[in-house]
């Protein structure tokens, strides 16, 4: 399931952040064993001001995939200062993620969407609400420990993994298709749609094409983990093939979706068919910024001899 893989991903890659925290927030935090810890991007409203022992904070975080289930919410926001001009010496950008158990922020029931429905991926806000120092930490800041998980840099992280979740629902979106083929017969047809040789062409070209496409992304993870555990510094060039490999991945995940999706004909446009959900779905992890096609200039310039531009 697209939403689930989804939540897991986001809640994992966040976890990390956990060797940023005060070792006694992290511990709060992760002595509950079912803990979920959600974020969601910062819209235009977020302020956070210090006051005597940590700070005020006002504003709207969206996109909060898996907040049903999440027992502490995190939100980046800018510290600022009188007239809401940045305050100096505060993290990267100026901005600190916040902390803050879930039954302290109002949710939002705001997320009219038809792809990853599932993921619940509400907003939610505080209004002048009080976040004590040391449920905060710098996004930037140093790590505790430094295993070889936490020397990949997260948006690595969260590009593979939602990568992964893309092939995934892929490869599901081939196995609803050709489980219809078994039983379909279509519209002035005289056979079963699996004994037509375009129903087999096309499953072969769309297998190839996953394939290709999950070897990518191993390939290139494996070079940047085996560096991780040999706590070799990573290169710009192991980070641009991941980036690559994971953008890579989901676009070719959504060409095979598409495939299974055409080829299941007006069978694919009813909500009992699995088909549906798999297609919009892939249509909303492709529209996520890790699916992004700039990430695609970004390994051209490296390609050419160029300084890249981007995150990576």
């Amino acid at each position: 399931d697209g939403s689930t893989g989804w939540c897991i991903n986001q809640n994992n890659v966040h976890s990390t952040n956990s060797l940023r925290m005060t070792l006694e927030t992290a511990q709060e935090i992760y002595a509950d064993d079912r803990a979920v810890v959600t974020n969601g991007p910062p819209d235009s409203t977020v302020r956070a001001v210090p006051c005597d022992g940590g700070y005020r904070l006002t504003g709207r975080w969206n996109f909060s995939s898996g907040i049903s289930h999440a027992t502490w919410v995190a939100g980046r926001a800018p510290i600022v200062g009188p007239g809401d001009a940045p305050a100096p010496g505060f993290g990267r950008e100026g901005h600190r993620i916040m902390l803050m158990p879930r039954n302290e922020v109002d949710f939002v029931d705001f997320w009219p969407v038809q792809g990853l429905r599932g993921t619940a991926s509400f907003s939610f806000e505080v209004d002048d609400h009080f976040v004590p120092e040391n449920r905060t930490y710098d996004p930037a800041g140093p790590m505790r420990e430094d295993g070889p998980v936490y020397g990949i840099p997260t948006t690595l992280l969260f590009a593979s993994g939602f990568s992964t979740v893309a092939l995934g629902i892929a490869k599901a979106s081939l196995g609803t298709a050709m489980k219809l083929a078994e039983s379909k017969v279509p519209g002035r047809a005289s056979r079963l749609l699996r004994d037509e040789s375009t129903t087999q062409r096309i499953i072969g070209e769309a297998e190839a094409v996953w394939h290709s496409a999950k070897a990518f992304l191993r390939e290139a993870h494996a070079s940047v983990w085996d560096s991780a555990v040999s706590k070799t510094p990573l290169t710009t060039e192991q980070r641009v093939k991941l980036r690559l490999a994971a953008t890579f991945g989901i676009q070719k995940a959504k060409e095979v979706v598409e495939t299974a999706y055409t080829l299941c004909g007006s069978s694919a446009i009813l909500d009992t068919n699995p088909i549906q959900r798999q297609f919009q779905d892939i249509h909303v992890v492709s529209q996520h910024i890790q699916g992004r096609s700039t990430h695609f200039e970004t390994a051209g310039q490296f390609f050419m001899g160029m300084e890249p531009e981007g995150n990576f």
